[in-house]
C-alpha cells in the first residue's frame, strides 16, 4: 500500500511541475526565434506583449496592461543597444501607465538608428504613443492602433472639460471642477510629449495638429484607427509584416484556463488543398 502512495504523490509532483516545464520550454523557442529575428535583420528585438498567459490566480487570468516594470526593462534593453544598432518592436497591449508609454517612446526616439514597430493585432492607448516615435510601422493590414485622450479614472478627460462648456460654474460641484483642472493639464501634457516625439520628422504645426486629434477626445478611447486612417493621419505606416512575427505571437499563448472561444485547423488552404476537399459529384 505504501508503495501505491509513493507513486501517487510522485504523479502529483511531476503534475504540478508540468506548467513550469511548458512555460520554459515555451520562453526557450522564444529566445530562439529572437535570435533568428535579429540575426536576419541585424537589430536588435524587443517584444512588449500583454496576454493573458497561463500565469493566473485560482484560475482567473491576471489582466496586462504597460507599467512601470516594463518600462524599466525596455530602457534597460534601448540602453544595451549600440546606438548605430536598430531596433524592432513588436508591440501587442492594451496601453497602460502614461509615464511608462512616455519613458519608453522618448527612450525610442532618441535612439539613433532606425527604429520600427511591429504591431501585428493592436496598441492602443499608450502603446500608440510608444508606435508614434518609431521610424516605421509595421501593422497587419487588419491591425488598429487607438487615441492617446488621457483618462481620469474611469472617465475621459476630454468628457471632463465638457461639463464646463455645458453648464454653468455656479452649477458645477467643486470635485468636479478639480478633476477638470487635472484633465486640463493631463490634456495638454499629452499633447505636448506627441508634439515633441512627432516634430522630428514632420512640421511642428501639422505634429501639433495630430497631437489634437490623438488627445483631445475626437473619438472614444477604444476606437480602432485602422492602417487606412493612420495613413491619412500622416503616420509612417506599412504593411510589409513578416511572418516571423506572427510566430512570435504564437508563442504567447493566452490562458489555457477556460474553453477557447475560437477553432480552427491552422494550416493554409490554397487552390490545391480546396479542390481536394471538395465532395465528389
Amino acid at each position: 500500500m505504501g508503495g501505491l502512495w509513493n507513486w501517487f504523490w510522485l504523479l502529483v509532483f511531476l503534475w504540478s511541475l508540468a506548467p513550469l516545464y511548458r512555460q520554459r520550454l515555451l520562453h526557450q523557442k522564444r529566445v530562439q526565434l529572437i535570435r533568428a529575428i535579429e540575426r536576419s535583420r541585424g537589430s536588435r528585438l524587443i517584444s512588449l506583449i500583454h496576454r493573458q498567459e497561463s500565469v493566473s490566480f485560482l484560475g482567473i487570468p491576471i489582466s496586462r496592461y504597460i507599467t512601470i516594470e516594463d518600462s524599466e526593462e525596455v530602457l534597460r534593453a534601448i540602453h544595451l543597444t549600440p546606438e548605430d544598432v536598430p531596433i524592432d518592436m513588436i508591440l501587442h497591449t492594451p496601453g497602460g501607465l502614461v509615464l511608462a508609454a512616455e519613458q519608453i517612446a522618448q527612450a525610442l526616439r532618441r535612439h539613433r538608428a532606425p527604429v520600427t514597430v511591429f504591431v501585428p493585432h493592436y496598441a492602443m492607448s499608450g502603446g500608440t504613443l510608444i508606435a508614434l516615435a518609431a521610424d516605421r510601422v509595421v501593422m497587419d493590414p487588419n491591425a488598429v492602433l487607438g487615441p492617446v485622450d488621457p483618462q481620469l479614472g474611469q472617465c475621459p478627460a476630454a468628457s471632463v472639460l465638457k461639463v464646463l462648456e455645458q453648464k454653468d460654474i455656479n452649477e458645477i460641484d467643486d470635485q468636479t471642477l478639480i478633476m477638470a483642472d487635472q484633465a486640463r493639464k493631463a490634456i495638454a501634457q499629452v499633447q505636448r510629449t506627441i508634439t515633441r516625439i512627432l516634430s522630428d520628422r514632420m512640421p511642428v504645426k501639422r505634429a501639433q495638429a495630430l497631437a489634437e486629434t490623438l488627445s483631445s477626445g475626437t473619438w472614444t478611447h477604444d476606437y480602432p484607427i485602422t492602417v487606412d486612417e493612420a495613413k491619412e493621419l500622416g503616420l509612417p505606416v506599412s504593411t510589409d509584416m513578416p511572418q516571423e512575427v506572427y510566430e512570435i505571437m504564437s508563442l504567447f499563448p493566452q490562458a489555457g484556463m477556460r474553453r477557447p472561444s475560437v477553432e480552427y485547423i491552422p494550416s493554409p488552404y490554397g487552390p490545391a488543398e480546396q479542390e481536394r476537399r471538395r465532395p465528389p459529384r
